[in-house]
């Protein structure tokens, strides 16, 4: 097996190393090595992580004997698709309601817990994550790996505009920026009047890199002009995204291009994958790599969780290899995508998603018999000339007919003097796309409230259908 730069499990990183500033690479070997070397390495670090999970975790040898796979039978790839079972996120919560806080998948002793974290729990029990002190210096070092793949170097600033809270983004962000010894500004995000906050530091700061959400960073170029500055004079050179599909989608990275004048890249898997930016794009590839040796990606078909083929779509299935404290073995995303085999533009030899995250499946809803993804109708707004910054998606049935309205903010001039024109490009844009007829409403500049973290423009609400239809009709 080809040496692989300081791998090793548990991981054990130098804290002081840092790469050449002249090499792209941070792990030159590691990233560009033939992929089937990668992989023997990889299937060498499973067959370690399903023994220590094994010894470790109820949970895990629960599960597994009950699907009959015990660490012994791993002799390859092909044997941990087919015999390791997947766990959802209601395996999660489940564990923790029976074995509170932190679940019987937590592999390390409760004391050496060293940052908690969670979801929101607003539609039903959250679900926490614990990781260890060791696990917190990995991730740091692997999202400083994957920032200097974007072009992030020492000193640089890196601007923070999340919100910190149980939100994992902006603190895993915050570490990465922090171990490659940037000037870290945790700004966050949320507050009221926060937004025009923002845009003066940014004046002030002139930061090179920028973390946030795609909908907050329109939301801020918004704010920014209203506020008299111009988003490009502040100097930032580096965007990278996580938290919502859109930093991929091209009508949504390109505006964000344009607003800023920075190159856009894309990052993010799930909070319980954290090193979450284990999918995540470089300053030279467009969409997003998989970090294969950071957490191993299987992209599978949603009914058999078996891998599908490059150039096919699926859900991305997520198995850690450089945590020990909630280590996530064949955890299902619920998300879509497709995959490429590599290389990247950049070199790196890691399989690819050229589109990034497409959304979540249970996103997708149906239309007369077409499956449609919210980030498909973003796709299209968000290059139509004179579109206004947002929009809502309202889906209903009406008789025995599904029917779909988008309404579409339109820009100020637009709005005064071409709704017609927008509507209907609009509409004949959808019709394209999305292979189905779709009703469009030209609003008011304004209409939508704008977002701090993530948007939601999806409603399936039939009363608020009916109304509109009355006023397009």
């Amino acid at each position: 097996m080809v040496a692989m730069e300081q791998w090793s499990f548990p991981p054990r990183f130098d804290p002081a190393y840092l790469p050449d500033a002249r090499s792209r690479y941070w792990f030159p070997v590691r990233e560009t090595m033939p992929p089937a070397d990668r992989e023997r390495a990889i299937l060498a670090r499973l067959r370690e992580l399903t023994r220590y999970a094994w010894d470790a975790s109820p949970f895990y040898r629960r599960k597994w004997e009950e699907g009959g796979f015990h660490p012994d039978h791993l002799r390859s790839l092909e044997d941990f698709e087919s015999r390791v079972p997947v766990i959802r996120k209601a395996d999660l919560r489940e564990a923790q309601s029976r074995v509170p806080p932190f679940g019987d998948y937590l592999c390390i002793p409760d004391a050496e817990v060293h940052h908690i974290h969670g979801t929101s729990g607003t539609t039903g029990r959250p679900t926490a994550f614990a990781i260890g002190r060791d696990d917190w210096d990995a991730i740091a070092n692997a999202h400083a790996r994957i920032m200097w793949g974007m072009g992030i170097r020492p000193g640089d600033k890196v601007f923070v505009a999340a919100i910190f809270s149980l939100y994992l983004g902006s603190w895993g962000a915050l570490a990465g920026a922090e171990r490659l010894r940037c000037k870290a500004f945790p700004f966050g995000a949320g507050a009221p009047g926060m937004t025009a906050r923002a845009a003066m530091w940014l004046d002030i700061a002139k930061p090179r890199a920028f973390y946030s959400t795609p909908s907050f960073a329109l939301h801020l170029a918004e704010v920014a002009r209203g506020e008299g500055y111009d988003p490009r004079a502040f100097g930032i050179e580096i965007m990278f995204f996580s938290g919502e599909p859109g930093a991929s989608v091209p009508g949504v990275r390109d505006r964000i291009a344009e607003a800023y004048g920075a190159r856009v890249i894309d990052c993010g898997s799930m909070a319980e994958m954290t090193p979450f930016m284990n999918v995540s794009g470089t300053a030279q590839s467009d969409g997003m790599l998989c970090w294969q040796d950071v957490v191993y990606t299987e992209v599978c078909d949603p009914a058999t969780f078996r891998r599908v083929p490059y150039g096919r779509r699926g859900t991305p299935v997520y198995t850690h290899l450089e945590r020990t404290s909630q280590p996530m073995i064949r955890l299902v995303s619920g998300d879509l995508t497709l995959w490429e085999d590599g290389p990247g533009a950049c070199g790196r030899t890691y399989p690819r998603l050229p589109h990034g995250v497409f959304g979540r499946i249970d996103d997708m809803f149906t239309i007369r018999g077409e499956n449609v993804y919210p980030s498909e109708v973003d796709a299209v707004v968000s290059q139509l000339a004179g579109y206004g910054g947002e929009h809502r998606i309202v889906i209903s049935r009406e008789g025995a007919m599904d029917e779909l309205l988008v309404r579409v903010e339109a820009a100020a001039e637009a709005h005064a003097t071409g709704a017609e024109a927008l509507r209907d490009a609009a509409a004949k844009s959808l019709q394209k796309v999305l292979g189905l007829r779709a009703k469009v409403e030209v609003v008011p500049p304004g209409t939508f409230p704008r977002t701090d973290f993530k948007a939601r423009r999806v409603i399936d609400d039939r009363e608020v259908f009916r109304a509109m239809q009355e006023r397009v009709g």
